[in-house]
């Protein structure tokens, strides 16, 4: 990339529109009434790969599989399926996942540890491996480089639509695509949460850099986003660099910064994506936390507030209930000087030095709680430390979703 570039555009593909980047989704019978349940993801040259996984101590086969497998650094395809977890399976589960990046390395005549692997659904449920053979071989004759949107939409779960974006930069005669598609509507929580997501580029970029940009950008965008405060075995990012766009090899400088941008902004995309289509939500909350005594505190009030069932369900409720907030910032375990504390809903001041506005400033906090988008900002008054999350409201449909997850 030179110094000269063209701002960021937006095109259509989805993880197909890079150069040089195959894929597929089929249905092969792990979920019912036929419904797409396994993609494949397929790069035609060896590409650098980076990933990031969940932090949950409980880790899924697909996982276990994948950790050895990223430190090569070079990765050929992702098979992925939905609909069953491949978690808590035991050394079963661990010859399925293994056996799934086998016959996809079999029928695509790649390495077997140039593929990788992820698994979503639902936990502790043996794979059905014939159906699974089956449609790994159907995939892998159906993959085209208009394969993207099929693809993304046979990895979601309880989602209610399929998650993709593909965004270009051009500098001189270099156009660098970075396209991706994501996962993820319910267990959403900054740690890396019941999502997948998987990023393809054309850029060459060596695998050690592509890692440190893809942690960095994890942190700020999908490690960034709460749904509901809980976390899952199965979290996974994975981006494939190809190479394909013939530029110099990104390792500093401007060029890797505008990369990294690119990167930021499709992540960013996704993440907002899903917070949007958050089981049962009907309201998308940017969290602000400030004035906190460093960052590390502002985070602990932060999450305290963006899993509190209790906030979240005022927030549905279009009740500007501060108090309910004040409670989860005392329960963070962070020290506190309440009469400092302030609350804004939107521009509205409900709370001064730790004190409610009154009835009126309620009234005012109500109307932008029936906005489908808000921020919420807390104030703590004791330093420089903040934090934000994307999050959203809690409501009877989150609920009924999931008590009937495995009917």
């Amino acid at each position: 990339m030179t110094r000269q570039s063209d701002a960021p555009l937006h095109v259509p593909g989805g993880v197909t529109a890079p150069k040089g980047f195959r894929a597929s989704g089929v249905a092969c019978g792990i979920k019912k009434n036929e419904q797409l349940d396994l993609a494949l993801l397929v790069s035609d040259v060896e590409a650098s790969v980076a990933g990031v996984a969940t932090t949950n101590r409980i880790k899924a086969a697909p996982i276990v599989v994948d950790q050895p497998r990223l430190k090569r650094g070079r990765a050929r395809a992702v098979v992925i399926n939905s609909g069953c977890a491949n978690a808590c399976t035991g050394a079963p589960g661990l010859a399925d996942a293994k056996a799934m990046a086998a016959e996809a390395a079999n029928v695509l005549g790649v390495d077997e540890g140039a593929v990788l692997v992820a698994s979503t659904g639902v936990i502790g449920a043996r794979l059905p491996m014939d159906r699974v053979r089956g449609g790994i071989a159907r995939a892998a004759l159906q993959l085209a480089a208009t394969g993207g949107a099929a693809a993304a939409a046979a990895i979601l779960t309880t989602d209610t639509l399929a998650k993709e974006i593909a965004v270009r930069e051009t500098a001189g005669r270099i156009a660098i695509t970075v396209g991706g598609m994501a996962k993820g509507s319910g267990m959403i929580h900054p740690q890396m949460a019941t999502m997948l997501a998987f990023l393809t580029t054309d850029a060459a970029i060596a695998p050690r850099t592509l890692q440190s940009v893809l942690k960095r950008v994890v942190d700020a965008t999908f490690n960034a986003i709460d749904v509901d405060g809980e976390t899952s075995p199965n979290d996974l990012v994975l981006c494939l660099a190809n190479g394909q766009a013939k530029n110099t090899p990104l390792a500093s400088g401007p060029g890797l910064a505008r990369f990294e941008a690119v990167m930021h902004l499709v992540c960013e995309r996704l993440a907002l994506m899903i917070v949007r289509d958050g089981e049962g939500a009907s309201k998308l909350v940017t969290l602000r936390v400030t004035g906190a005594s460093s960052t590390a505190a502002a985070k602990r009030v932060l999450l305290a507030v963006a899993r509190s069932p209790l906030v979240k369900t005022a927030w549905h409720g279009e009740d500007a209930n501060w108090g309910r907030t004040i409670s989860a910032i005392g329960n963070a375990g962070v020290p506190l000087r309440p009469d400092r504390i302030a609350l804004r809903i939107g521009p509205v001041a409900v709370v001064r030095q730790g004190v409610g506005a009154g009835s009126s400033a309620e009234a005012e906090a109500a109307i932008i709680l029936k906005q489908r988008e808000f921020t919420v900002t807390v104030d703590l008054g004791q330093g420089r430390g903040e934090a934000m999350v994307r999050t959203c409201d809690l409501s009877e449909d989150y609920v009924r979703i999931n008590a009937s997850y495995r009917s």
